[in-house]
């Protein structure tokens, strides 16, 4: 056993100058490429994380401007329907209106070709009434005349 022991020594005694030599690779390692390297990830993720966050803020204040502007929007349809429903309003006032005009000078007219034609009626009525008493009286004095031969009595006055 105490073979592999010293064997074990020598080897070990031997590996020192690796073991040295490693652990000066790995410095090196650190200290030229591993902390240049962190400090690069750690810029583009500051740099990532800043557009992203930058990105995240314009959208967020798009959104908002968006939303602003479907408000105002909303609230420019709305003032046009009101502004249309007025219009509607006055319109249909308007036209009620002249209905109601128009109704009432056409009843006017009814009324006042009513009273022509009743006082034409009226008229005609009593001309009939002329006319008719004037041919009673001429057929009775006709009757009342005496007849004479071979005449005959005309009616109208014209023998």
């Amino acid at each position: 056993m105490d073979l592999i022991l010293k064997q074990l020594g020598q080897l070990l005694l031997g590996a020192i100058p690796t073991i040295v030599l490693l652990l000066t690779l790995y410095a090196l390692y650190h200290v030229l490429v591993h902390v240049p390297l962190q400090k690069v990830l750690a810029e583009r993720h500051a740099r990532t994380e800043g557009a992203v966050q930058k990105a995240r803020a314009d959208i967020a204040a798009a959104e908002a401007k968006t939303a602003e502007y479907e408000q105002k929007l909303r609230d420019a349809r709305t003032a046009i329907y009101k502004v249309q429903e007025e219009r509607r309003k006055h319109a249909d006032q308007a036209r009620a209106h002249a209905i109601s005009e128009a109704r009432n000078r056409a009843e006017a007219k009814v009324a006042e070709a009513r009273k022509g034609i009743q006082t034409e009626a009226a008229t005609a009525q009593a001309s009939l009434r002329a006319e008719a008493e004037r041919l009673a009286n001429e057929i009775v004095s006709a009757l009342l005349r005496p007849a004479s031969v071979g005449t005959r009595p005309v009616l109208g006055g014209r023998s």
